[in-house]
């Protein structure tokens, strides 16, 4: 059977998904920063170790929704395989968003552990919906868009609505937080709530399953009647795969590199500038802008080279590079600029993780005979989660180190150079390390994708 083709307004709805992925993962920055010391006051290490208890969560969560929902259930055929999981997942992720900001109103000395468990439980809530609403989404992508063509030419269109997902995710939340009011907290959690239900509306047409693909699937599965691995063979099977560990490391290092940075601008506008949450509209509105513009020249030079590994680890290395003057900058104007031209190598790398990893897992197919793209996708879910621990982490330690004063508005020079350290130069180590582990572990060549691909065609999958 040949490859379908798509529309371009099916594939502008599948961005829409795309943007609202990116617009709460965004948001969720809001989290850490919202209960250690600012609004609610809780020691940075409850934080750290709440973001542990919810890693541990995690590592179980994402790889065995991907697992569960693998399967096919008695809804497929008429439903599809992923689209019920995304728009279940979508909802109860969007609204279980509020839980967060709406903590029990106790002292965040002697009700830390009260806090502590809030914490703990509201963001095991909402990364459990998360994941049904992202694993399923990630693993409609490779499925759904077959050829190495078509995954680019959806990813030239997807990802500056995404982009537009994860700017709104920066900018949303600064027109109604006011710094020290809990309530604006509240209020910015329904406005983010509302926005994120029209954009999930939006993606309906993109994300519903090909009837064909549903059907040939379901034929393929009946007919070589497989029989279903347990949950921790899969796991296995899938780590065997050497190009699938690479990339999902190097998927954690950029994260985590991304994630931090995020994380970071608050801090920085409010304690090294010392300026009100609306600044960091202008420092996400550069990202966009930069991101935006190259993403149809990362596109050209990813059709022109036939070569998705050589442009990501471009994207890559001058990734490293531009994060670098971040651990210096102390001016707002200068920061801009700066973030503009992170922007303009950041929509390379992002514009190039989806058909990455579609190469991985059509790699997969062909080892196993099978398609599991949850199991794929529940791990790259997995460890892009790590990296709100390793931010997490990496902000407690610094903070401790450098004499940060929770709740305090003035802060010493040695603290404030400790927010330019998780600002530019733990991101870059990051970024280096990831760039690092493609370059040596990821060995998908144009040769290789090409080979796995006509073999899929010849396994009927």
């Amino acid at each position: 059977m040949e490859n379908i083709k798509h529309s371009k307004g099916s594939m502008a709805s599948y961005g829409c998904a795309k943007a609202m992925n990116e617009f709460f993962n965004m948001a969720f920055m809001a989290f850490g920063f919202f209960f250690y010391e600012t609004e609610i006051g809780l020691n940075v290490w409850y934080v750290g170790l709440g973001f542990v208890v919810f890693a541990i969560w995690n590592a179980i969560n994402d790889p065995l929704v991907g697992y569960l929902t693998d399967r096919p259930f008695k809804f497929t055929r008429k439903w599809g395989r992923r689209f019920p999981w995304i728009m279940i997942g979508g909802i109860l992720w969007v609204l279980s968003y509020i839980l967060v900001f709406i903590p029990p109103n106790v002292n965040p000395k002697s009700g830390a552990w009260i806090l502590f468990a809030w914490l703990v439980i509201a963001t095991c809530i909402y990364d459990t919906f998360a994941s049904i609403f992202f694993v399923n989404f990630a693993a409609l992508f490779p499925d759904k868009f077959r050829s190495v063509e078509e995954r680019r030419k959806v990813n030239a269109i997807a990802t500056p609505i995404g982009i537009l997902g994860i700017v709104a995710g920066g900018i949303v939340p600064p027109l109604f937080i006011t710094f020290g009011d809990v309530n604006s907290y509240i209020i910015q959690a329904g406005m983010m709530i509302i926005f994120a239900l029209i954009i999930l509306a939006l993606s309906i047409p993109g994300c519903r399953d090909d009837k064909e693909i549903v059907e040939r699937y379901l034929t393929t599965f009946e007919a070589r009647k497989v029989e279903e691995e347990s949950f921790f063979k899969s796991l296995k099977v899938a780590m065997k795969q050497k190009s699938f560990v690479y990339f999902i490391l190097a998927y954690l290092c950029y994260q985590t590199c991304v994630t931090l940075m995020q994380t970071s601008i608050s801090y920085v506008i409010r304690f090294v500038f010392k300026m009100s949450a609306s600044a960091m509209i202008f420092v996400m509105l550069a990202l966009l802008v930069g991101a935006v513009i190259s993403i149809p020249l990362w596109i050209k030079l990813a059709h022109k080279t036939n070569d998705n590994r050589k442009v990501i680890l471009i994207a890559g290395s001058l990734m490293v590079i531009a994060t670098v003057p971040l651990i210096f900058l102390g001016d707002y104007i200068a920061v801009i600029i700066v973030m503009f031209i992170w922007g303009l190598v950041f929509g390379g790398y992002w514009v190039m993780l989806a058909p990455v990893l579609a190469d991985v897992i059509d790699e997969s197919v062909v080892r196993t005979g099978k398609r599991e793209e949850g199991v794929y996708n529940g791990f790259q879910q997995f460890f892009g989660r790590l990296s709100f621990l390793f931010s997490a982490l990496s902000i407690a330690i610094v903070h401790t180190l450098t004499g940060f004063k929770e709740g305090s508005e003035v802060q010493s020079p040695l603290a404030i150079m400790g927010i330019h350290i998780h600002f530019g130069l733990i991101p870059m180590l990051f970024m280096l390390v990831s760039v690092i582990l493609l370059w040596k572990g990821y060995d998908l060549t144009p040769e290789k994708v090409k080979a796995n691909q006509e073999k899929i065609k010849e396994m009927s999958l």
